[in-house]
C-alpha cells in the first residue's frame, strides 16, 4: 500500500492512496475543490466524469500526470 498527502505551491495538494487495481485514489487540487480525481472505474477532470479502465500502475500515473498538467495549463490561460 502507498499513501501520501503533499502540499504543493499555489495552495494545491496531491493526495494519493494506491493499494492495487481495485483500490486507489489520486487527487490533485484542494480539499473541497479537487480538480483531478482518479478512482476505480472513473476519472473526474475539472468536474467532468469519464470512465476509466485500470491497465497498470505505470499507465495510471501517466494518465493522472497528463490530466494534472492539462488542468494546470487551463488555469494559466487568460479568460
Amino acid at each position: 500500500m502507498f499513501s501520501t498527502l503533499v502540499a504543493l505551491p499555489g495552495g494545491r495538494f496531491l493526495d494519493a492512496v494506491v493499494e492495487g487495481e481495485r483500490a486507489y485514489r489520486l487527487r490533485w487540487g484542494a480539499p473541497g475543490d479537487w480538480r483531478v480525481v482518479y478512482e476505480p472505474g472513473e476519472r473526474r477532470v475539472q468536474g467532468k466524469r469519464h470512465a476509466y479502465g485500470f491497465r497498470s500502475i505505470e499507465q495510471l500515473r501517466y494518465d493522472f500526470e497528463r490530466d494534472v498538467e492539462d488542468a494546470q495549463a487551463a488555469r494559466r490561460q487568460p479568460r
